[in-house]
């Protein structure tokens, strides 16, 4: 059956307002954001998500990424204060906050953020010198974050960051500074090496006057015993001398004999045991050390029971004849009393 020119007519409105409809739902991605134009004229943004807008008489103006982005800055030569030149490159990242200001203030927004980044790096790197611009990497780029940003936030973006990837001196300044670098270290290690000697001069002196202190305390420590040493001496010297002279001032001539005879015997024993004693001349008598030797004999047969003090010889000669004693011990004879001639 054929369609009457009504049923065409309907169809044809039916078909048209479903178009109609589909024109005026805008799906909106995450992360982005739309902004609606009437008439040529900005009215509000899209968010994410499903948006209703009028048909013919709404449109999408611009989209916008509203995620961080990120941008190479490309390499530029600056000249330093110190008129050193160097190349250098950064990255830049920035996230819109504000798509209208974003899409409206500023055309070609990639390319206005890159080029305030180049020109600003130039003003804050062509400020210092090429020594501090080397070192202080952290300081370059806080300022240039804080320069970029402020120009930056008219446009409705907000700058995180500016990090600078790369700064290259020429190839004859890295050489002279890889001198100096070697100079400065050979001059710390000699410098080392000279401290190091000197503190080593300095502990071998502490450690010689520690040594002459203790050398010079263990000298006085031994002259203090020697002394006390010789002063015990003495006195021993002087109770024998008193003992014997006491014996003497007594009568008993047998002690004084002995004393003689001992003083005499540690002479002679000490002129033989002289090392350097080849010949000893003795100009004296024989008979006196003879003598001398025969009172300590008649001191050992009054001491094991001999015939007493009146049996003793008399200093310097032999030993007069007497009768034998009538003592059961038999009577010390003196070895170098001499036999008498016809006795």
């Amino acid at each position: 059956m054929p369609l009457a020119g009504l049923d065409i007519v309907v169809i044809a409105l039916v078909v048209l307002v479903i178009l109609v409809l589909f024109s005026g739902i805008k799906t909106v991605p995450q992360g982005y954001q739309y902004t609606v134009e009437r008439f040529g004229r900005y009215t509000r943004t899209l968010e994410p998500g499903l948006n209703l807008i009028l048909p013919f008489i709404d449109r999408i103006g611009a989209k916008m990424n509203v995620m961080e982005q990120v941008l190479d800055i490309p390499t530029q030569e600056v000249i330093t204060r110190d008129n050193a030149s160097v190349s250098a490159d950064a990255v830049a990242f920035y996230q819109i906050l504000n798509s209208a200001q974003a899409a409206y203030q500023v055309a070609h927004l990639e390319h206005a953020i890159i080029n305030l980044t180049m020109t600003n790096i130039r003003s804050v790197m062509g400020s210092m010198d090429l020594d501090d611009l080397l070192s202080n990497r952290d300081r370059i780029n806080d300022q240039l974050l804080r320069v970029v940003d402020e120009a930056a936030h008219p446009w409705g973006v907000k700058i995180t960051r500016v990090e600078i990837k790369d700064i290259a001196p020429p190839k004859d300044l890295i050489d002279a500074m890889a001198r100096q670098m070697k100079a400065e270290r050979e001059k710390r290690a000699e410098v080392l090496e000279a401290e190091g000697s000197r503190n080593a001069q300095i502990l071998r002196a502490e450690g010689a006057k520690q040594s002459a202190i203790l050398e010079a305390e263990g000298q006085r420590e031994a002259a203090f015993r020697d002394a006390e040493a010789r002063e015990r001496l003495a006195e021993a010297e002087a109770k024998a001398t008193h003992m014997v002279s006491e014996a003497i001032a007594a009568g008993n001539m047998q002690a004084i004999n002995y004393f003689v005879a001992q003083k005499y015997t540690e002479a002679m024993a000490a002129i033989g045991k002289a090392p350097n004693t080849k010949v000893v001349l003795m100009p004296m008598e024989a008979s006196s050390l003879i003598g001398s030797l025969g009172g300590i004999g008649a001191i050992a047969r009054e001491v094991f029971g001999g015939d007493g003090p009146q049996n003793a010889p008399p200093a310097g000669g032999r030993p007069r004849s007497s009768t034998p004693s009538t003592s059961p011990t038999p009577a010390f004879r003196n070895p170098f009393d001499t036999p008498s001639q016809g006795g």
